[in-house]
Formats: structure tokens, sequence, C-alpha cells
């Protein structure tokens, strides 16, 4: 047996609190091992401890936390190295790839700039140019161009700020990477890519992994262990095979169940609509909701001075390239694609929080882009969208009754009274009960699963014609998706509803959606019934996207 590269025995934490309360334990009694060149995953519901395992491990957690046990990396306990040593442990020895990027880059600083500062930080006797040489190498291995090198975090899409984080991550060679949910705001042939580097390089360096996540097909496919965690306990540990394929833990076969139940490859008969292929004439244009056309949606990037001598004009992005598309009452169509390929923008266009460079948005029949933003605040009445973080999304200075209720009032829909009254009857449809309670809680009190709860109250609570959904269930762990998805389609009966479904998880689409567009590079390459699309795909781009698309039940 090789030398161990890194342990945990006996790890309980607790975050600080009053002196008068009784010690919650957010890791209670933790111990494994991992050793060079193994991949281990992590995996539980969200407040579990997975991250607090992770942040410990790099001595990241706030200075009065509460720590019994010992961490140690290489025989070395973490928890007495001296500021400097631990200046040099964070990302040389071990790297901690974060779940949220944006709050990770600094805004004023480009890509290039973080890169170069990372790699002088430990290695000062490096150029400049060879430190720029060394960073576009590791940006290209996450499929960043160089051509990106000069742009700042906010002109990148999610998935794009999420593979420049893994770069930076990978730069200083460590010899064990902590990934927080590093791919849960990416597509699965950039996870696949960047799973399968990870995994490379856990071969060719020695290198050990501590992949953190709630996608049980991802770590199926890419990791030798497993560790399950509930309520700060391991509650089960093992090679991934035989955890997978005999699990011991109730907690385990919930939610082998819930993520079994979100893949289900039983056939998914799509609702009855009009002909996607015959024009809409007489009767059968009233269940039209949505039509776009020749949408379009370019980005100019300005030149520096040095870029303009020697290339001239700047490059222009063509996030949205022409989009033609049509979306039917009663109907979920989701919209699948990479990261980057302006499903997001596609989005913000339709409800007009940017407005199109070119191309028609209509709307019930009337034409978007051409109303006055008075009259487009109107219309966005019966148009609402639920985004990817609730918590981003989330005034945390306002109550989860503020948050729900404040629709209402800006739209004039109900007075105070009225407005409380209908929140409370939605925050019982959305099961945050007791009501009473849930109303007057904060953003902060709740866990990533009610918080979503609480951005659908909110979209709803304006009985919206059509519901735009951004990513909503990606930041759960596979119970809560469940539970949240099963939610949805009960509210899109209940109150008539009309999703446009955006999302990277080819599982969840299929398991959702009655139609499927791909989009790649700004158009959609192909779209039809969510059936026939997963049978018998016809665009390259599509059947790469199938291929690389992790099943539990293979994996």
């Amino acid at each position: 047996m090789s030398e161990v590269l890194f342990s945990i025995e006996n790890l309980r934490v607790a975050y600080p609190q009053n002196s008068n309360e009784e010690i919650t334990w957010a890791i209670d009694d933790v111990s494994f091992t991992l050793q060079p060149g193994e991949r281990m995953g992590l995996v539980g519901e969200s407040g579990c401890g997975k991250s607090t395992l992770g942040r410990a491990a790099m001595r990241l957690l706030p200075s009065d936390s509460r720590i019994e046990g010992r961490v140690t990396f290489q025989g070395r306990n973490v928890f007495d190295l001296t500021p400097k040593q631990l200046r040099q442990f964070r990302g040389e020895a071990v790297a901690l790839i974060f779940q949220d990027p944006m709050t990770r880059l600094d805004p004023l600083m480009t890509i290039g700039n973080h890169c170069l500062e990372t790699l002088k930080a430990h290695s000062p006797g490096l150029s400049t140019k060879e430190a720029k040489q060394e960073a576009i190498a590791t940006l290209e291995k996450v499929k960043i161009p160089a051509s990106r090198w000069s742009q700042y975090p906010h002109e990148f899409s999610g998935g794009m700020r999420q593979r420049v984080a893994i770069a930076l991550a990978l730069l200083l060679k460590p010899k064990l990477i902590v990934a927080d949910e590093p791919t849960t705001s990416l597509d699965v042939t950039v996870s696949a890519q960047i799973l399968s580097e990870l995994t490379r390089l856990c071969g060719e360096e020695n290198m050990g992994l501590l992949l953190i996540s709630h996608d049980l097909a991802m770590v199926a496919e890419y990791c030798d262990r497993i560790g399950v965690m509930y309520q700060g306990k391991m509650v089960e540990t093992g090679s991934t095979k035989s955890v997978f394929g005999n699990p011991q833990h109730e907690y385990t076969r919930s939610l082998l169940k819930a993520a079994l139940h979100i893949q289900a490859i039983d056939d998914k008969e799509p609702i009855p609509l009009p002909s996607y292929e015959q024009p809409l004439n007489g009767k059968e244009s009233q269940s039209l909701i949505l039509r776009l056309t020749e949408l379009k949606q370019y980005y100019s990037i300005e030149p520096n001075l040095i870029e303009r001598l020697f290339k001239g004009e700047g490059q222009t992005i063509k996030a949205v390239d022409g989009i033609n598309l049509e979306l039917y009452v009663g109907e979920i169509l989701g919209l699948v694609g990479e990261s980057g390929c302006g499903k997001s923008t596609l989005s913000r266009t339709i409800l007009q929080l940017i407005r199109p460079t070119g191309g028609k948005v209509e709307f019930l029949g009337k034409e978007l882009t051409t109303l006055s933003r008075q009259d487009m605040r109107g219309q966005r009445r019966q148009m609402q969208m639920v985004f990817q973080d609730p918590h981003a999304c989330l005034n945390p200075a306002m109550t989860v009754g503020q948050s729900i209720a404040d629709p209402l009032l800006i739209h004039n829909m109900a007075t105070k009274e009225e407005a409380k009254q209908q929140v409370l009857g939605m925050l019982e449809r959305v099961g945050l009960k007791p009501t009473k309670m849930y109303y007057q809680r904060y953003p902060s009190d709740l866990s990533g699963g009610q918080q979503q709860r609480v951005a659908i109250a909110r979209a709803l609570i304006t009985r919206p014609k059509l519901v735009i959904c951004d990513e909503p269930v990606s930041m759960l762990d596979a119970s809560v998706q469940s539970q949240v998805l099963d939610l949805m389609l009960e509210l899109k009966k209940e109150f008539e509803l009309t999703y446009l479904f955006i999302t990277h998880d080819l599982w969840l689409a299929r398991f959702l959606c009655d139609r499927i567009a791909v989009m790649h590079g700004g158009k959609i390459v192909e779209i039809g019934p969510t059936k026939e699309i997963f049978a018998n795909p016809e665009h390259p781009y599509t059947k790469t996207l199938l291929g690389a698309a992790p099943l539990l039940a293979r994996a």
C-alpha cells in the first residue's frame, strides 16, 4: 500500500454560535483516507456537510469554528501549518474548485490577469511570457480559447466562468483537487471533457481527486470510491460499484431511487399538440403562445489599442443567431446545449430584458420588440422566469413573504393584505409549511431546495401564462430535484402553465419535456418530440450530447 495522500480522522466541525446554544455539529465524527491517484466521490443532500468537509481540508472555515479531530496531507497535520506554509499548501498541494465561480473571480480583473496572478504568487521567478504560455495551455485544456484572454468574468457565461475556475485550480499542478460541485453549470460535453482531463491527470500525475457532487451518475462514472453523507455523518463508504450495486443504508437507497426516477427510461409520449411541421392556421393558431422569427442577439468585443493597431475592428459574438421557434400552449419545450451557446441570452431576449439586435418576438399574438418599456412591463405579468441560482435572485434583505408579494404590488394586482393572503396560499401550494413561519423567514434561513420553491412561488404569484425556467434545479441534489420537478408538473396542470425549460441535463429534459430544441453556436440545430430526439438524433452535435450524458443505469 502506498503512502496515504490525504486523511481525515474523527473530524467534527461546529460553526460559530451563541455560547448558551447546544453545539450543532455540521460534521460529526467523519473519517476516511485518500490514496495518491485515487478519485473519491462525496454525495449527499444540500446541508449535509459536504462543502464544510472540503473547506475543513483547506482550513477555510471561520477562525472561531469549533474543530475536533485531525486532517493530514502526506503525513502533515493541516491544522499545524504556519500562515506561510498554508499559502504554499493552498494551490500547490491542494486546490479547491468552488461551486459558484462568479463569487470567486474578481470582476475588475481580466481572465488572463487571474491566471498570471495565480502563477506569479507561487512562482515569482517565472517571466510574464512564460506564465502566459502556461496559462493559455491550461485554459485550452478546459476549452477557453486564447482570444478570450483579455475579457472580464461578466463577459463569460456561467459555464465558461466555471471552466476558468477549474483552469485556475489546475495551473499549479496540485497533488489533490477538492472539487465542490465543479460541473453544476456545465453541459454534458464540457463536463465529460473536464472530468476526463481530471481523470487523466489523476493517473499521470498521481493526483488525488475529492469530487463533491449531487450528480450520482457523474460520480458513478468517474470515481473509484464513494462516500455518502447524511446530517453531518458518513453513513456509507465503499467502492462505487458496490455502493451503487448494493446500497446498505436507507438514505443511499433513497438517493438512488430519486436519481433513477429522473432518469426513468420508460417511453414518454408527448402531449397532443398541433403538428410541428405544418403551418398553423384557423383554430390551430390559437394554441400558439410564443413565436420567434429570425431572432438575433449580437455583442461586440471592443479591441484594446494594441489589438486595434494589428487586428483592426473588434470581434462580434453572435450569441443568438437567427432563431426561429414556436411554443404551444400547455407544452414543456426543453432547450438544451453547451454553456455559452446562447440559451440564457435567448431567454432574456424573449423577456426583453435585453433588446434584440434583430428579429421578432411574438407573445400571444403581440409583437414585443416594438413595445415601450411601460407596455413591456405589463406583458411581463404573463411571462415569468425561474433562475438557476435562487439565492442570487432573492433579495437577502426581504422576507420570503415580501419577495413573493412584490410582483403583485409592482403590477397593482392586490392590496398589501390581499397580497399576504395570496402569498400564504402560494406557500402552501409549493410545500413550505407552516406557511406563517416561512412567510417571516429570510432567504438565508432556507436550504437551496426551499429557496427554489420560494423562487417558483414568486414566479407563479401573478398567474402567468408562460414560465421560462433557466436551469432551475441544477444546483439541487437528486432527492430535492425530484421533489421540485414533480411540484413543477403539478403546478403546470393546476395553473395551466407553459414552460420553456432551459437545461444542460439531457436526462432531466427527457423526464420533463414534450419537445426538445438543441442549441449550438447561437443556432437551433435540431428540434422535435423528446422521444424522437433520443431515439433518432440527426445532428452530429445532438449525437455528441447524448453520447456524453452520464446515465446511472449504465454507469
